[in-house]
């Protein structure tokens, strides 16, 4: 296959965008120069002065009007984000559901953006005034996006904007930048004003451009070690950044066992495994690991992988042969650390097989380190506070799943776990629009999750009268 290097882009003026599975041409697009970069940012700062002073309605008919636009182009965008990142098609046609979900959701919340009163004279001597605290746009928002979700991602950061008042100059993947430039075709046909939301394209070059140009917001979702690459450069620009996590599924004796063989299957092997959510670590409860593990090797060896065009299958490819061969660098360390191989580990090409390791060391690369591709590595352990310990010993906090109807588990697991989400009898991938998203540590700075992140790309005004 014919698998294109992103590392030396900054030397050409285009770039070839390849099907990870078949090693075809899906398409072509022109890299941004740094001086682009700053133009567009030019523009939209420009177009913002106009914008900041449109009420709720105009925002919300705007989203509204973009959904409508993705849902008459739902076939074609499916099909771009299937043959750009090798996702299946039904995982796309999701995808682009979801994406109409969250402009939708973000209008909704345009209308919520609601401030207080506050009485000044609460204390003896206080001035007799009456604080009125309202938000407006902070301006100019800088949205970059990764590759696993190139649509709903980028709603993700879109919604919110448009919903505060801002104009957006988005950044995405260079491995998959095709859906996003499809966005901005479709917000120009639902009637977006000029220069409100722009895209420039390239590597890394490119988004520290944008980081150091004058934005007023940076918004980022990728890994971490670029995450501080682009905060440093911000200086003092506010940075919302969603930098991934290595999520731990927890199963105890008492939980729906099937239930929870199903939802690892979901949260690990959809989109192949390349989701900063997905159920990374697998923690079985010693007396039902080998009747656990049992179901699960059944339920791996019926998932189908393959092309991600067709409708029977259910697993796609990673994204580049560059990430199957770090996966299976990785597999291939931990089985060497001691881990047990009960299905899968090899790859052809850009299609990993769902694999399951057993009997994973807490050093184990696939443990270690946050893997992007379809395996499973499981552990054994009998002390809930042990295995928490060991959880909040690792660098990210994003989310947690825990399986089991014990009520006091519950609320250890609720209060002692430091992620910024746990899904109680659900994967760690469990989300939903409008809900708070993200985590401390490693994983990230604020939240995303359109009501709290229409907050955060906004800035609170005090009137004293």
């Amino acid at each position: 296959m014919n698998h294109v290097h992103h590392a030396s882009l900054s030397a050409r003026t285009s770039f070839d965008v390849i099907n990870p599975f078949s090693g075809q041409l899906v398409g072509q697009l022109a890299l941004s120069s740094t001086s682009e970069v700053n133009a567009a940012v030019a523009r939209a700062t420009i177009a913002q002065r106009d914008f900041r002073r449109s009420t709720p309605a105009v925002r919300r008919a705007l989203l509204n009007a973009l959904a409508e636009q993705i849902a008459l182009d739902q076939d074609n965008l499916a099909l771009i984000i299937s043959s750009e990142m090798g996702k299946t098609i039904r995982e796309a046609r999701n995808e682009v559901r979801r994406a109409q979900n969250t402009l939708k959701l973000s209008g909704d919340a345009a209308t919520f953006l609601e401030g207080q009163a506050v009485q000044c004279a609460i204390v003896e001597g206080g001035a007799d005034k009456i604080a009125t605290i309202t938000y407006e746009p902070v301006g100019v928002i800088g949205a970059i996006t990764p590759f696993n979700y190139p649509l709903n991602l980028l709603c993700h950061k879109l919604g919110p904007a448009i919903a505060a008042g801002n104009a957006v100059v988005a950044k995405p993947s260079p491995k998959a930048p095709l859906a996003a430039a499809r966005l901005v075709e479709l917000a120009a046909k639902a009637g977006f004003p000029e220069g409100l939301f722009q895209m420039v394209h390239g590597g890394a070059d490119i988004a520290l451009a944008l980081a150091r140009s004058p934005i007023n917001l940076l918004s980022f979702t990728g890994g971490t070690a670029a995450g501080l690459a682009l905060k440093n450069a911000t200086g003092l620009v506010r940075c919302l950044m969603e930098l991934g996590g290595n999520d731990p599924l927890f199963v105890f004796p008492d939980a729906d066992l099937d239930k929870a063989v199903q939802t690892v299957i979901g949260h690990r092997f959809e989109i192949a495994g390349q989701s900063c959510a997905a159920a990374k670590k697998l923690y079985l409860h010693d007396s039902i690991e080998a009747v656990f593990l049992d179901k699960l090797v059944a339920a791996v060896n019926a998932v189908t992988y393959g092309d991600p065009a067709s409708d029977t299958t259910d697993m796609g490819t990673v994204i580049d042969l560059a990430a199957a061969q770090q996966v299976q660098a990785r597999v291939d360390a931990s089985i060497t650390l001691g881990a047990r191989l009960l299905v899968g580990g090899q790859h052809d090409d850009t299609l990993f097989q769902p694999t399951i390791l057993a009997d994973v060391a807490i050093d184990a690369p696939v443990i270690a380190e946050e893997t992007f591709g379809p395996i499973i590595a499981a552990r054994s352990f009998t002390d809930a506070a042990t295995a928490i310990a060991e959880v909040n010993a690792g660098v990210y906090g994003l989310q947690a799943g825990v399986f089991t109807n014990d009520h006091e588990l519950i609320k250890t697991f609720s209060r002692d776990l430091i992620v910024g989400g746990v899904m109680i009898n659900e994967g760690p991938d469990f989300r939903a629009e409008h809900v708070p998203f993200g985590g401390p540590k490693g994983s990230g700075l604020g939240r995303e999750g359109v009501r709290i992140t229409i907050r955060e790309m906004s800035e609170t005004k005090v009137v004293i009268d």
